[in-house]
């Protein structure tokens, strides 16, 4: 009989970051880039300020959970689904359903993708950011190509950016609309449609 490894429990410390993060996260969600107020996240978590500090000693660092948190909600799109099938087209359906069912994720990078225009510090973390999820895509679409799942003659490099520009384009509230979502995520199922064997 094979028992299951024991995962260690999280620390007070681990808890206690979290939840500063997740209320940073649904500050920003709910009022913006503009409306983080680190005394208010401190305050919901049961923390003072001084606190706070201690985990995060910058707001830049706070962002940097933050952006970490949204990111990871983004890395479950990737999660395996099985042995067999086609990742590619998992994630974008996963990516789908994520943006649906929590649009705080959208709202949040909106946000900050927003924000990083203005600020150098939060464009450095967002191009990093990017970067990494630009190369998983590669990688992907690769794979796709490989296993006659997408037609060869599409450049993964030149695919990847679409895609990242479309699913981007999504956190921007003038863009996600339900039907514009549906509509851009149609598109992609067609672009990205299998190769076509002899």
């Amino acid at each position: 009989m094979s028992l299951a490894p024991v995962r260690p429990a999280k620390s007070r410390r681990e808890d206690r970051r979290d939840a500063l993060v997740r209320a940073a996260f649904n500050q920003i969600a709910e009022r913006g880039f503009e409306g983080l107020r680190t005394r208010e996240v401190a305050a919901e978590v049961g923390v003072n300020i001084a606190t706070l500090h201690y985990y995060f000693p910058t707001k830049e660092a706070l962002i940097r959970g933050v952006i970490a948190h949204a990111m990871q909600r983004f890395r479950t799109t990737l999660a395996p689904h099985g042995a067999s099938g086609d990742p590619l087209r998992r994630h974008l359906r996963a990516v789908r359903t994520l943006l649906r069912d929590e649009p705080q994720v959208g709202a949040v990078m909106g946000e900050l993708a927003l924000r990083s225009a203005r600020d150098p510090s939060l464009a450095q973390v967002m191009r990093e950011t990017y970067d990494a999820w630009h190369r998983t895509l590669r990688g992907l679409l690769k794979r796709a190509a490989r296993d006659e799942q997408l037609a060869p003659e599409l450049n993964s490099d030149d695919v990847a950016a679409l895609i990242m520009a479309t699913l981007t384009s999504m956190t921007l509230p003038t863009v996600a609309s339900a039907q514009r979502v549906d509509q851009a995520f149609r598109q992609l199922e067609r672009v990205l449609r299998p190769a076509v064997l002899p």
